[in-house]
């Protein structure tokens, strides 16, 4: 029982962690992303 009780622990600790480390971009950023996500686009439909 101990063994499952720190496997969950375990699991529930990794999953705060690797959500805490995510990139938080700026309304700006997520912009000039997408401008630049279209211009590929484009340039891949020319091509």
């Amino acid at each position: 029982m101990k063994k499952a009780a720190y496997a969950f622990l375990l699991l529930f600790a990794a999953t705060i962690f690797m959500t805490s480390c995510r990139e938080k971009k700026t309304p700006g950023e997520k912009i000039e992303d997408g401008v630049e996500e279209v211009g590929d686009g484009i340039e891949d439909a020319v091509n």
